[in-house]
């Protein structure tokens, strides 16, 4: 049995009955049609979206990092809470003339953390708050806020990377050529920590595949009392070199990259613990074996005691250990198990008395707060459901209170809940219907929202503990995207082969017409860890969707299984084979597109970017009579080039899995496309290399398949940059209004 699709209109439509007096007619507003050009350059049709939020020390003050022209050249701001007025603080150009200089090091972890941004891209206030320390591409500024000064602590040095400032906020940590050292903030005195760094085996940095999979930026953590640093030794030189030749010069120049790929080596590291005092390391013992991860280390509260996460090299397992930082010595405190694979987390929380820590686990299906004693035994649950916790946005011990974001009312949206650490009072606390990124005050009395839907580019709020909103800090309300008239955006469920829901989401075209027949453009991603179809502002690729209607094209995204959100049998069922289901379920949202009296079924184009690159491929080789072109945007074509930790913990080793990585391959069908597509990477991608485009191309021209390349040199993974951008979705538009918007003729 068929259901019928669910549907939600996240709209407003403004009825107008028969007149019963003549008047004259109102003026309509001017609707403008938009542009690539226009999405695409400054000033940002998203407005002034706020990053870098940070609450002083004292929960007087909210600093963030904002552009007051809309380009991506942030300045520092703050807001007064008691006042609720904002103002300026620090202008890009008060530090920064010129294009910054980074080094390797941290242009490889702007890139990891997706940072586009320049001018002041990161602050941090001192635990006293009486300053802000601003790193600019290894120049160190410290701002007084009681007399708005600012002096400048170190003369630039772009390896400087990562600073961090001390508890007691005497002392600045940072990273220097695979070295740590410290700065004396009074003095402006650099002191050397450790002496064996090289270029393969450094200290205190986060490898790759800590970067990219497990969300580590960081390789190095102060003990709360100040006293001592931990930090991971990384030694790389097992890791093979990957290069990434740049054309652009006469002579070619090469950057090389520790890039360990699916089934070969990963880096060694290993865990230990450095005293200020006598500058020598205690190394934690992590026990035999090497082969395996540390994804996240913290202290706990006694500044003795260090926590280290270790994951097995397969990611079935993840052990909770306790070191004693002085001796090394560890014991075992828990461990997570799973038949597929073991997601990490950011939900370990010790509490201040020492006796009792947070932690989140899947065991259910679905991820749920823990609470333990130190010893590790379980005290209880303190959420349970079908719904998962995302983010643990703090603990109020006074009150007995843990803050979460969670999945509780949608997958779709993400909200702020509460709970007693009795484990009573659930509650949900957000009132808003789509996305809230929390920030909660030092005395949690208070919070930050920053808020969006699909048709409200993020704002940020101020509100009270119970929800109550107090003010808006960033309103953000743009103006211009009223004069454009956007299509209303229509959220539904479709039916997969086997009858399981699969959300979905629809702009129609403009001016639809229910009598006519349209073009269908598919827009898919459809991997682990991320959602496409959410109630979340979209940003310039939902604005090039808006576009893509005006031109009178449907738009239609499918959330498949493997995707986040809904519990883990919704995504561990790509385990061992990836592009397999989760285009069983894509095929099932065309079924539905097809039977659509105003769909055109011999019109219907698709287009992703990374993994969607990857999905759109698949779709075009493995369904060759469904779609009648696509785009795939810097795709993954053969798995064995991916890395470690993101390939192995789906598709296990290729040593283990041969047949696994051949079905989840591309290059596998590439004899079997049909229609011609548009191929795009950039040859600087250090993520998804230009060689799985290079290999594709070679299997295509193998198999006289037809096929077009566009390839940005110089450009990584996001292939970003105003030019760059503008010349993409130029060519993208283009491309699919001369292959999808005629229709098909007869014989062709």
């Amino acid at each position: 049995m068929k259901r019928r699709p669910c549907l939600t209109i996240l709209s407003c439509f403004l009825l107008i009955g028969p007149l019963t007096m003549r008047t004259a007619p109102a003026a309509r507003p001017i609707q403008r049609t938009l542009t690539v050009e226009r999405i695409f350059s400054p000033p940002s049709l998203s407005g002034r979206v706020p990053m870098g939020l940070r609450w002083s020390p004292d929960g007087r003050w909210v600093t963030y990092l904002v552009s007051g022209t809309g380009t991506e050249v942030m300045d520092l701001w703050g807001y007064d809470v008691a006042r609720q007025e904002r103002a300026m603080l620090l202008q890009a150009e008060d530090l920064v003339s010129g294009e910054p200089q980074f080094s390797p090091e941290e242009e490889a972890l702007r890139e990891r953390l997706r940072v586009t941004a320049t001018g002041i891209t990161t602050y941090f206030w001192s635990p006293a708050g009486t300053h802000i320390f601003i790193p600019i591409a290894g120049e160190f500024y410290l701002y007084e806020w009681a007399t708005r000064r600012l002096t400048r602590l170190l003369s630039r040095d772009p390896s400087r990377f990562d600073p961090q400032y001390s508890p007691d906020g005497r002392f600045v940590a940072y990273v220097k050529k695979g070295n740590l050292f410290l700065l004396e903030v009074s003095s402006g005195q650099e002191r050397q920590l450790t002496f064996d760094g090289t270029d393969e085996v450094q200290n205190g940095v986060s490898e790759y595949v800590a970067q990219e999979e497990m969300d580590r930026f960081t390789g190095y953590w102060w003990s709360p009392d100040g006293r001592h640093l931990a930090y991971l030794q990384v030694d790389e030189r097992p890791v093979k070199d990957f290069h990434l030749p740049d054309y652009r010069s006469n002579y070619v120049e090469v950057e090389r990259q520790k890039y360990p790929k699916a089934g070969d080596p990963n880096a060694l590291v290993r865990v230990g613990v450095l005293s200020l005092e006598d500058g020598k390391t205690v190394w934690m013992d992590t026990g035999p074996e090497t082969d395996v991860y540390i994804p996240r280390v913290a202290w706990l509260p006694d500044g003795k005691t260090l926590s280290v996460q270790i994951q097995s090299r397969d990611q079935d397992q993840l052990r909770l250990y306790f070191f004693d930082a002085m001796t090394g010595k560890g014991r075992l405190i828990l461990t997570e198990t799973e038949p597929n694979w073991v997601n990490l987390h950011d939900h370990l929380y010790f509490f201040k008395d020492g006796r009792r820590f947070l932690w989140s686990s899947e065991r259910t299906g679905f991820r749920h707060l823990y609470l333990y004693d130190i010893e590790g035994r379980l005290i209880r649950p303190l959420t349970h459901g079908e719904w998962q916790v995302e983010a643990l946005c703090g603990v109020d011990e006074a009150r007995g209170i843990v803050y979460f974001t969670a999945t509780e009312k949608s997958p779709m949206e993400r909200h702020l809940y509460r709970v007693f650490l009795d484990g009573t009072g659930l509650t949900r606390i957000s009132r808003e219907e789509g996305w809230h990124a929390i920030t909660f005050s030092p005395t949690f009395e208070s919070y930050l929202d920053l808020f969006s839907n699909i048709v409200t580019p993020p704002r940020l709020s101020l509100h009270r503990a119970d929800g109550e909103r107090l003010a808006y800090i960033e309103e953000n309300i743009v103006a211009e995207l009223a004069e454009y008239g956007r299509q209303p955006v229509e959220f539904l469920t479709v039916p997969a082969e086997d009858g399981t829901p699969l959300p979905a989401m629809m702009i129609k075209p403009k001016g639809f017409d229910p009598r006519r027949k349209y073009p269908v453009i598919v827009y898919v991603y459809g991997g682990p860890r991320a959602q496409v179809v959410v109630n979340r502002w979209g940003g310039d690729r939902f604005l090039w969707h808006q576009l893509m209607a005006e031109r009178g094209f449907l738009i239609f995204s499918l959330e498949n299984r493997g995707s986040w959100g809904r519990g883990k049998a919704w995504e561990a069922k790509i385990h061992r084979r990836l592009g397999y289901w989760e285009l069983k379920d894509q095929l099932a949202g065309v079924a539905y597109l097809k039977s659509l009296p105003y769909v055109d079924p011999e019109r219907i184009g698709i287009w992703g970017w990374s993994y969607g690159g990857f999905m759109t491929l698949m779709a075009l080789f493995t369904a060759p009579d469904v779609f009648r072109t696509g785009i795939a945007v810097a795709p993954v074509t053969d798995w064995r080039n991916y890395d470690t930790h993101y390939t192995e913990r789906y598709l296990e080793r290729p040593q283990e899995n041969p047949e696994g990585y051949r079905l989840s391959s591309p290059i596998t069908y590439a004899a079997q496309a049909k229609v011609r597509f548009l191929l795009v990477h950039g040859m600087a991608d250090d993520n998804v290399h230009f060689q799985d485009t290079v290999q594709l191309v070679d299997a295509l021209i193998r198999a006289r398949r037809p096929f077009d390349l566009m390839i940005y040199p110089g450009k990584k993974h996001g292939i970003s940059g105003t030019d760059a951008r503008i010349h993409l979705f130029t060519m993208m538009t283009d491309y699919f209004l001369r292959h999808l918007a005629a229709p098909k003729q007869a014989g062709s």
